[in-house]
């Protein structure tokens, strides 16, 4: 029996619960009229099923564990920078704006099936964690030092990213301008970046692994949606329309994702 089939009750369970987590969060946004709710609930839930998963592991116990702490880590990290940074203002993020306005009057049945559609995805991105957690070999090899590495790299280039945008935002000198500052001058969107590094990170756990191959969907799939889907393509639009020329010339100077190692 493949790895995934034998996986497939407890991913079931997980999109059951995660759609009634959605469910929950959509409610909170009907009263707050904020859907940026999704985004801790796509975070959270992948945490909370990962962690389910790590329970139910048939691999060597300390790599699971490791595994599924450092997944737990990023979710938690995450989600407390999704509520303090974005859902403490008072204002809706742009993306879900936008939204709004395309479902109109039926505003509260668009975003229940956005929300609710998101189940299908926490599913998605524990599916790569699954040969890690099942990863049988007793002992620890180089790939796990690698990627142990490689996840405290992306973790910490993301925590930066992310403190030195708020820095910038935070000064009421610098409304309307593009922030340049530290890692911001080397790629457009570099937590975007190292957040795609870390499921590279996860993926070099699952090497050598029964259903190795599983651990590629993470970096394919959140590279997709980043560059193709629901992150940087609508990031860099609005970013032009607020700010224009400005922006233009960031775009003609900094790279879009992978940063510039050199001047």
């Amino acid at each position: 029996m493949s790895l995934l089939s034998s996986s497939a009750p407890l991913l079931l369970q997980g999109l059951f619960g995660s759609f009634l987590l959605f469910v929950f969060l959509w409610l909170i946004q009907c009263i707050r009229k904020d859907a940026g709710w999704v985004d801790v609930g796509w975070t959270a839930g992948v945490g909370i099923l990962a962690s389910v998963a790590v329970i139910h592991a048939e691999g060597w116990q300390p790599r699971h564990c490791l595994v599924g702490t450092l997944i737990l880590v990023w979710a938690t990290r995450l989600v407390i920078y999704i509520i303090k940074d974005r859902l403490c203002s008072n204002e809706e993020d742009a993306r879900y704006q936008t939204l709004r306005t395309y479902f109109g009057k039926r505003a509260h049945l668009g975003f229940f099936f956005f929300f609710t559609l998101q189940s299908f995805l926490v599913v998605l991105f524990v599916i790569p964690l699954l040969p890690a957690f099942n990863h049988a070999q007793p002992h620890w090899n180089l790939f796990d030092g690698l990627g142990t590495a490689l996840w405290l790299i992306a973790m910490g280039g993301e925590w930066l990213a992310d403190y030195q945008l708020t820095q910038f935002r935070r000064n009421p000198a610098h409304q309307g301008k593009v922030c340049r500052k530290g890692l911001w001058s080397r790629s457009r969107h570099p937590n975007y970046f190292f957040e795609w590094l870390q499921w590279i990170a996860y993926a070099l756990f699952s090497i050598g692994a029964p259903s190795g191959w599983l651990a590629l969907i993470g970096p394919i799939a959140i590279y997709f949606f980043l560059m193709k889907l629901t992150g940087i393509p609508h990031v860099e639009r609005e970013a032009l329309v607020k700010r224009g020329e400005a922006y233009a010339a960031y775009q003609r100077e900094v790279p879009i994702f992978f940063p510039r190692l050199f001047n």
